[in-house]
């Protein structure tokens, strides 16, 4: 029996991960988030309740479950603060003292979105769309060795000397490259010593806390943030996120050993969006792709920016099941494709010699010059809105999920039909 399952995107990310991994953490005990910051949303709806989550688990809605940010995340402490106080206001009382952090978590200051916002306005028209949030940066010091970490905040002494430090590199940058102004070290003090004591008291071994959950059962849950060609090896670089988004990047960011992984649940809308720029091989800017956006109400649940919708891109998804090892696939928002005459599948490439290729390329130049080959099916005009049982679907709904089973090799185990709890086919438990 799985004890310890990872929930992933395989697409471009929002591909509706909230809703399963609030789902199976009713199941777990502890649900992790190893990669990402908050620029990362995920919607949760219950009832009448509507939650977002950014840099807090999922799980934060069961309260049963504890909570972990791996070392992998970077956290923003003022980003964490303002979202634990939301969910208190949503009546989630007890959030903060089932939240812990890996005091190796780098952390994300006022200064990184301030050079995230002077890099994509220096960028310009080949600006890659990020949040503005200083994810990036963030973790480009984290790399660079001249990142501060929440650990640093037991020691101020060393806290402060490498926050002067960080800030005579990147305030040099904002200056002289970016033409921004700068960010000084009494207003990023003041800042950080208004979460200080709350953060710290949030400090935890993170591995540790997982290697004794498994050990003595308890079923644990890594959600995965953004989606697989996001990830920063893997995916449409450098139209991507800075982090490792694919299933290895779980073990890596929360200290997880890769033979305690029992089960990668990959989730795939029943079409394709992805937001900012980059290559889309199946991107639809007729009237289909916006009446896709419109019933899918495909908007950014941290930005609000508008999402770019495509046909199902089965090329892509082949990639995703290799990377990931996926075991199963949760296919979303099925329902959005309902009263369509005929739905289509990219089964292939094009490429400009002309050649067929079943596999997608790894840069985005070569991305962004092939051609999607189609497979096209016959729609169904009935209503899969709600529906909790496979067979009750439309035939040719069914038959859309069973083709798109194939062709990624790897079974459907679980099928969305609306955004609530109990709209959904459960055809196989992950956890079971």
């Amino acid at each position: 029996m799985p004890n310890n399952v990872v929930v992933l995107g395989t697409q471009w990310g929002d591909e509706g991960k909230g809703k399963v991994a609030d789902l199976l953490t009713a199941k777990a005990g502890v649900v992790v988030r190893s990669q990402g910051g908050n620029n990362a949303g995920h919607t949760l709806v219950v009832g009448d309740k509507k939650v977002v989550v950014r840099l807090v688990p999922s799980g934060i809605l069961h309260s049963s479950c504890q909570c972990l940010i791996g070392s992998g995340v970077v956290v923003s402490p003022e980003a964490l603060f303002t979202e634990i106080e939301e969910l208190k206001q949503a009546g989630f009382t007890d959030a903060e003292s089932r939240i812990k952090v890996s005091g190796a978590c780098a952390m994300l200051l006022p200064i990184h979105p301030a050079i995230d916002r002077g890099a994509e306005k220096k960028r310009g028209k080949n600006a890659i769309g990020t949040t503005g949030r200083g994810i990036g940066p963030c973790y480009e010091d984290k790399v660079a060795r001249r990142g501060v970490r929440i650990g640093d905040l037991f020691d101020m002494k060393r806290f402060e000397e490498r926050l002067k430090s960080l800030l005579d590199y990147r305030n040099f940058m904002l200056k002289n490259y970016y033409d921004e102004p700068e960010v000084s070290f009494e207003s990023v003090m003041e800042n950080v010593m208004r979460y200080r004591e709350r953060l710290l008291a949030m400090v935890t071994d993170v591995s540790d806390v997982i290697a004794k959950a498994r050990a003595v059962g308890t079923k644990v849950l890594f959600e995965g943030a953004q989606g697989t060609f996001l990830d920063i090896d893997y995916g449409t670089y450098p139209y991507v996120t800075s982090s490792n988004t694919v299933a290895g990047g779980c073990c890596t960011g929360s200290g997880a050993g890769p033979l305690h992984i029992d089960y990668v649940l990959g989730i795939a809308k029943a079409y394709t969006t992805r937001v900012g720029g980059g290559p889309f091989p199946t991107e639809l800017t007729d009237e289909i792709g916006k009446g896709i956006c419109t019933r899918g109400k495909e908007f950014g649940a941290v930005t609000g920016r508008p999402r770019r919708a495509g046909w199902y891109d089965a090329v892509a998804m082949r990639r995703a099941v290799t990377i990931n090892s996926l075991s199963g696939i949760a296919l979303m928002k099925l329902d959005v494709l309902d009263g369509m005459d005929e739905v289509k599948i990219c089964t292939a490439y094009k490429l400009p010699n002309g050649a067929i290729t079943e596999l997608p390329p790894l840069a985005a130049d070569d991305y962004a010059m092939v051609t999607p080959v189609y497979e096209t099916m016959p729609g169904w005009k009935e209503s899969t809105f709600g529906i909790t049982e496979f067979d009750k679907l439309p035939v040719n709904a069914r038959n859309y999920v069973r083709r798109l089973e194939e062709l990624a090799g790897v079974k459907i185990a679980i099928l969305s039909t609306g955004p609530e709890r109990d709209q959904t086919i459960y055809i196989e438990d992950p956890f079971a």
